[in-house]
């Protein structure tokens, strides 16, 4: 069976929010504070960790 490629996550910026995206098509809400987008990638790849079979979430924006 092939491995997974592993969760790439990254912020944008639309307006004044900064939201956090991975490269599975998971995104996270949109933040004021970049460092709390920050850590919902953050929060999305140790969830992606503790279970690589899962599907992703997708927080409601």
């Amino acid at each position: 069976m092939p491995e997974q490629a592993p969760h790439r996550t990254f912020t944008t910026e639309r307006g004044s929010f900064c939201l956090a995206r991975c490269g599975c098509g998971w995104t996270g809400m949109a933040r004021r504070a970049r460092s709390q987008a920050r850590a919902d990638a953050e929060r999305h790849q140790a969830d992606v960790r503790s279970d690589p079979d899962a599907a992703p979430e997708r927080p409601v924006e």
